[in-house]
């Protein structure tokens, strides 16, 4: 939790807010649920953009982050939220780590090159690429923003 509060009070702009809580449903690959004060606040993770549900490795995506957060307390640092209402933020575990990190690690994510902020993603993107990790081992894996443009006829 030290590793946490360092990173909040240090790491990022000062207009940030801090919601602190347990994770009580995984939406999909980039999207979790927060009960905080007994209200679940959904959250979208800041930076990256996971496969959809019905692309390759969507699925898989969202068992990654279940694995990682499912029924865990977690801090979430956000400034703003997106048009949907969802709290726009950085997700970190009891232990410290910041899942969005993880997720683009394992290639469970993409970075979301058009709204990064996290000039350490496309490195840990790059890695994952390197190692053949998740989605990676698809030749020409589709980006989920390309997926939603073309309405999933990418197959």
């Amino acid at each position: 939790m030290c590793c946490v509060f360092f990173l909040i009070c240090f790491s990022f702009i000062v207009d940030a807010s801090v919601l602190q809580g347990k994770v009580v449903r995984v939406l999909d690959g980039d999207t979790i649920e927060v009960l905080q004060e007994q209200k679940p606040v959904r959250v979208r993770l800041l930076n990256i953009d996971a496969p959809e549900k019905k692309q390759p490795f969507g699925r898989w995506s969202s068992e990654q982050l279940k694995r990682l957060v499912l029924g865990q307390p977690v801090t979430v640092v956000f400034t703003r939220k997106d048009r949907y209402e969802r709290v726009l933020g950085r997700v970190f575990t009891s232990g410290g780590k910041e899942v969005n990190r993880e997720l683009v690690l394992s290639g469970a994510a993409w970075v979301y090159d058009f709204y990064n902020t996290d000039k350490e993603l496309p490195g840990l993107q790059l890695e994952a690429q390197k190692q053949k990790c998740g989605l990676w081992v698809d030749n020409k894996p589709v980006p989920p923003w390309e997926w939603r443009r073309t309405g999933g006829t990418h197959l």
